[in-house]
């Protein structure tokens, strides 16, 4: 224990003064002492106190000046404090067959809500950041605690052409190595690489994870298992959810939730997070008033999710694959996910402790006094 302000320890000094001073007044007592013919009268006259009861409320004043001059010495001690270590990024798939109704209203608003309920639940213990991808990633949110940023941020979603698997795992990595510095950028070459037979039995990895929902393959950019070897080798986990059935379905998307532009160039525009749509404006090919409407007049499309693509990702980075086929399921992976809580060592001021235990022993003297010393 570190005592921040130690003079004031000298204070410890009061309580046995006052028990000398008190010793004192008793001897003097004795010393000026009446006569009396007859004991029996002063025992009639005296209270029925006995005398450890008359002491008691000197003892616990004595043991409050001790804890109050214990207290006013600013007190540290070194303990173990639970802190999470994790950060987490979602890289969320915001292609077009995110559209598909198969899981109503749509695939988007259920990983959207899902979502969602996750960050709320975290409540700001841990840092979430958010990777958009569809034909290419960006970073939308930074690693952050700010739950309403967050949540703005997955509302605002829209879709827009493509899938690019590898390209979002490395966005992600990226945005981890901004906030970890143990973890170095995919634009950095290593030295080594940990996983290049697809082993990562001998990876250290870090507490941060990445987590990948999608509804289909990739379509654009790096292989997303070499992308799976680089987040490996940087000791990065990616954990994967394949999101939707696998019956045949039209895709609907609400007005807010088009982003592309026509011609599928899968731009991130800035009226919402996913691509622009005729220079801003959000539309859809027919429907209007929210209620959305097919995209383009082609017939709706089977669900093909990549399972080998992604459980290979979660094989190689020592993650987990998910398979989540309705709204109850995603919420589950989600809300299971895992986080990091590690005991860190940390020197907190406990003066507080003690000013509260004198405060209560002298509350407690003073009420003893007034039960058994009445005048």
């Amino acid at each position: 224990m570190r005592f921040a302000w130690p003079l004031a320890l000298l204070l410890l000094a009061v309580a046995p003064l006052l028990g000398l001073l008190y010793w004192w007044w008793l001897r003097r007592k004795r010393t000026h002492a009446v006569q009396y013919s007859s004991l029996s009268l002063i025992r009639a006259a005296m209270p029925p106190t006995s005398t450890w009861r008359r002491r008691l409320p000197l003892v616990f004043m004595a043991g409050a000046l001790t804890s109050l001059a214990l207290g006013a010495a600013r007190p540290h001690r070194v303990l173990g404090v639970e802190q999470n270590q994790t950060s987490i990024i979602l890289a969320l798939d915001i292609s077009r067959s995110m559209c598909a109704v198969d899981i109503e209203p749509n695939r988007l608003t259920v990983a959207q809500a899902a979502a969602s309920a996750f960050i709320s639940d975290q409540a700001g213990a841990v840092q979430i950041g958010i990777v958009a991808f569809s034909s290419s990633a960006q970073l939308i949110v930074p690693p952050t605690a700010d739950t309403e940023v967050l949540l703005d941020a997955v509302e605002n979603l829209r879709t827009s052409f493509g899938t690019a698997l590898g390209r979002a795992q490395l966005e992600a990595v990226d945005a981890i190595s901004e906030l970890n510095p143990a973890v170095v950028s995919t634009d950095e070459d290593l030295e080594g690489s940990a996983s290049g037979d697809d082993d990562a039995a001998d990876v250290e990895f870090v507490g941060d994870i990445v987590v990948l929902l999608t509804d289909g393959a990739n379509s654009s950019g790096p292989e997303p298992l070499d992308a799976a070897r680089a987040a490996a080798d940087r000791g990065v986990r990616v954990y994967t959810i394949g999101f939707g059935t696998d019956q045949p379905t039209q895709m609907l998307c609400g007005t807010t939730q088009i982003g592309a532009d026509a011609f599928g160039n899968g731009e991130f525009g800035a009226g919402g997070f996913g691509g622009d749509s005729f220079g801003g404006l959000t539309g859809s090919t027919g429907g209007g008033g929210g209620r959305g409407s097919t995209v383009g007049d082609s017939p709706p499309q089977q669900l093909v999710i990549d399972e080998p693509a992604l459980v290979g990702i979660a094989e190689i980075t020592s993650g987990e694959y998910f398979r989540a086929q309705d709204a109850d399921q995603l919420t589950e992976v989600f809300l299971n996910l895992p986080t990091n809580i590690e005991l860190e060592d940390r020197e907190i001021e406990i003066s507080v402790w003690f000013t509260t235990a004198g405060l209560v022993l002298l509350l407690a003297g003073l009420a003893v006094s007034l039960r058994f010393n009445r005048f």
